[in-house]
C-alpha cells in the first residue's frame, strides 16, 4: 500500500528554512546598523571628552578632537568650542551586510563639571 502523502512535508520545511534564513539576514543587517550608530556615538562622545581636555591643557580642542575622532573611524563635520565646553559633530561611513553603505552621525558636547 503506498502513501499519498509521503514527501509532502519537504516543500514546508525548504519554505521555513528560507524564511528563517531571510528573518535572520534581517536581523543581521538591522544590528550592523544599530552597531555603526553607537560606534559613531562613541566617536563623538571620545572626540568631544578630548578637545574638553585640550582646552583645560590651554591647547587647541578641534586638532585634538579631530584626532580622535579618525582614531576612532569617524570624520568630523563640526566643532564648537565655547567657553570651557567643546560641542563636536562627527560621522561614520557603515557598510552593511548586503554590502549598501550608510552614513551615522552623532553629536556630543563635553567639558567641565560645573
Amino acid at each position: 500500500m503506498t502513501r499519498p502523502e509521503q514527501g509532502s512535508v519537504t516543500p514546508y520545511a525548504v519554505m521555513a528554512v528560507a524564511v528563517l534564513t531571510a528573518v535572520a539576514m534581517v536581523a543581521a543587517a538591522v544590528a550592523g546598523v544599530v552597531v555603526g550608530q553607537r560606534r559613531s556615538a562613541a566617536a563623538a562622545d571620545l572626540a568631544a571628552l578630548a578637545g574638553a581636555a585640550a582646552l583645560q591643557r590651554g591647547e587647541a580642542a578641534c586638532p585634538a578632537a579631530g584626532d580622535v575622532a579618525s582614531a576612532n573611524g569617524a570624520s568630523m563635520r563640526a566643532c564648537d568650542p565655547v567657553g570651557e565646553e567643546v560641542g563636536v559633530e562627527v560621522e561614520m561611513e557603515v557598510r552593511t551586510l548586503l554590502g549598501l553603505t550608510w552614513t551615522a552621525s552623532d553629536e556630543a558636547r563635553a567639558g567641565p563639571v560645573p
